[in-house]
């Protein structure tokens, strides 16, 4: 068996879950064995029913007091069964199990696992596991792996596959350079992949996860120093002079820049008239005015005759910034091209054409920037907004496009000065640190649900005085195995909770890429006044009109995501609000959205969040817009991402091209996977 092996090669799998594993991005052998969990299951001996507490998950030996009993409500059949052991009895549900009844006998022992909640002012546990006592005790203190699953593929299957591939290792030999594991007191690859899997217990789980944290942190720095060779101070073909137009724009601004801005714009400026290609992040929080800093290396650019493009996540972000760029630079004598995938045929290859005869100075757009069919003309400048959502292919396929063009990348990720300079290696960093005053800084609260008739009341306030409001659910629909709020039930309640006449639609994931754009621009026009969501509203979208944002089950959250999301707001001139809804008792929980409740500062969230979280919260809430690594956590596992930075660092040519002769398939998993994230 080899790493890069269709996964129909193990056996059990054929065409039907081939597409199942397909769902989740697995497609070969190496992809199975990186399908790491998301955590693991340990079994705990049973407890007694008197010391059972509402939101633990435990296991109880009892016997049915009486047979089961099943009633309908709506869709569902639900079972319920009386059991008792020597201390108390309490109830047990199912839902849509009702064999149950002829399985499960009266007087009988079993054991029952789940968690328990409170239904009608009593503990229930709904949905255990049944087990009999012998085959219960053979998994006492075992790790089971719990894997991130598809509809219709199980965690056993998962579980069966993992298996097969990991008696068949061979392929899987270390490719890190041996003094380095010896120095670094790494465990082996392949004892790595075994443990991390299926452990024989925690302290074994760890060293293996810490091992494979270190493989992706290795192997994206190696790509990193790899593209940097490449890269190292090219000779620039766009040579720029200064722009009467840029001081003239900065002048007519309705606000001065921050000294912050000011110091990023000379920066940039210094680079852009250089006679090398500018390779330059702009880091900023959201809000520090990155856009405005783009619009003049944009103006500076194709006041020099070369042609500019600005890529960006989302169809909603480039019309908004196509509609802003047409309003500030079209009296400067710039003429703006939209391009993205929904335009029709007609409208694309008008495009095109603007594009080609270099009609259009500023093409705004998505990933369609990068199509085969799109051809620049002198192309001096890429920027790239949100810049880890682009990978490096896609970077680099656009930077061809216009033979080494400079390249402007933007994010507004708050990661630590000394961690960005090693994720983003190949870039010079400049950080705007910076608010503009005439911001208004957000007023938060992190409340309970027993809040929420004040916040409707709010919102309803604030619809009345012509304002709008996101409300973020971590679920699209309900779920009968997650107690979280959804979209869909969440604003049927607001229709029946808010003022007559307030319009409130849904937006999420899971909705056709037209109804998504069609929504969040009736919202962006304030046809809106209510928009129920999941976070993908999280992206760069810019509505002055939005002051209120009320994010449920926020503990579901990572902080820097509750960051992003809180900075949809705050964006005019009226005060803006946040309501932090927590849904859990939790103590740690309450600690980590006070952190939010007292700052606005997105780099000093990060910071405390680290604090709090530590080095062994491994399969906790990851942070959104981190690296998409797969087990490394940029914030818990800085430690061993410098450690693999400074080994890439020490490696000579040598050792570097040893590691790809040794190992080909690894320029293909780079490329294809860690360079994804750069």
């Amino acid at each position: 068996m080899e790493a890069n092996d269709n996964i129909k090669s193990i056996k059990g799998i054929g065409e039907k879950t081939e597409k199942l594993f397909c769902k989740l991005g697995i497609e070969t052998v190496q992809d199975l064995l990186e399908h790491y969990p998301r955590g693991y299951e340990e079994f705990e001996r049973p407890i007694e029913i008197v010391s059972i507490k509402e939101g633990m998950t435990v296991a109880i030996e009892a016997s049915l007091t009486a047979a089961p009993k099943t009633k309908r409500v709506r869709n569902l059949q639900i079972v319920s069964a009386q059991v008792k052991d020597s201390s108390a009895a309490m109830f047990l549900t199912w839902f849509n199990m009702p064999f149950l009844q002829k399985t499960l006998h009266s007087g009988y022992h079993y054991i029952f696992r789940g968690k328990v909640v409170r239904k009608n002012g009593i503990l229930v546990i709904e949905q255990p596991v049944i087990w009999q006592r012998e085959d219960y005790c053979k998994l006492l203190k075992i790790l089971q792996p719990v894997y991130p699953l598809s509809q219709g593929l199980t965690n056993n299957a998962i579980s069966k596959a993992m298996k097969q591939v990991l008696k068949e290792l061979s392929f899987a030999k270390d490719y890190i350079p041996k003094h380095l594991t010896k120095d670094l007191a790494l465990l082996d690859r392949t004892r790595a992949l075994k443990e991390v899997h299926f452990p024989k217990d925690r302290e074994s789980m760890m060293k293996a996860r810490q091992r494979l944290v270190f493989d992706e942190f290795f192997l994206y720095t190696l790509a990193l120093r790899k593209l940097k060779e490449k890269k190292t101070l090219l000779r620039s073909e766009y040579l720029m002079e200064e722009s009467k137009e840029c001081s003239t724009l900065i002048e007519a601004l309705p606000y001065p820049l921050t000294k912050a801005q000011l110091r990023v714009w000379d920066e940039m400026r210094k680079d852009l008239q250089s006679e090398f290609v500018m390779n330059r992040l702009i880091q900023g929080d959201v809000g520090c005015g990155k856009t405005i800093l783009a619009i003049l290396a944009l103006l500076m650019t194709v006041k020099n005759g070369y042609q500019t493009c600005f890529m960006v996540p989302t169809e909603v972000l480039a019309k908004q910034h196509f509609h802003s760029l047409t309003h500030l630079l079209t009296q400067y004598g710039v003429n703006i091209c939209l391009l993205t995938g929904s335009q029709t045929a007609k409208e694309k290859r008008e495009a095109y054409d603007m594009i080609k005869r270099h009609e259009a100075d500023i093409v705004v757009g998505t990933h369609a920037l990068i199509q085969e069919k799109v051809e620049y003309d002198k192309l001096g400048l890429v920027i790239t907004d949100e810049q880890h959502r682009f990978g490096v292919k896609q970077r680099e396929t656009l930077m061809n496009k216009g033979g080494n063009p400079h390249v402007l990348v933007m994010s507004a990720t708050p990661i630590p000065r000394t961690l960005a300079i090693i994720l983003y290696g190949d870039l010079d960093i400049s950080v705007v640190d910076e608010v503009p005053a005439s911001r208004l800084p957000i007023k938060n609260c992190v409340v309970d649900t027993n809040y929420r008739p004040s916040a409707y009341h709010f919102i309803d306030k604030q619809a009345v005085l012509g304002r709008q409001t996101y409300v973020i659910c971590p679920m699209v629909e309900g779920s009968e195995e997650v107690e979280a709020e959804n979209v869909i039930e969440y604003s049927d309640r607001l229709n029946e909770m808010l003022a007559p006449g307030i319009t409130i639609e849904v937006l999420h994931g899971k909705m056709k890429p037209k109804d998504k754009n069609d929504v969040m621009e009736r919202f962006t026009n304030g046809e809106i006044q209510v928009l129920v969501s999941t976070t993908v509203v999280e992206v760069g979208v810019n509505v002055p009109n939005a002051t209120v944002m009320m994010i449920e089950n926020a503990e579901r959250f990572g902080l820097a995501q509750l960051h992003q999301l809180r900075g949809r707001v705050g964006r005019g001139e009226h005060q803006s609000y946040c309501i932090f809804v927590c849904g859990s008792s939790s103590r740690e929980a309450w600690d980590r959205l006070e952190i939010l409740n007292k700052s606005n500062d997105g780099f000093y969230i990060a910071s405390e969040d680290l604090k709090l979280r530590g080095p062994g919260d491994i399969f906790g809430i990851r942070q959104s817009g981190d690296m998409d690594f797969k087990l490394g956590d940029i914030f818990t596992d800085s430690s061993i991402l410098k450690a693999a930075a400074e080994a890439v660092k020490h490696l000579t040519d040598d050792e570097v091209e040893d590691i790809f002769r040794k190992n080909p398939y690894l320029e293909d998993k780079i490329l294809r996977r860690n360079t994804n994230t750069l």
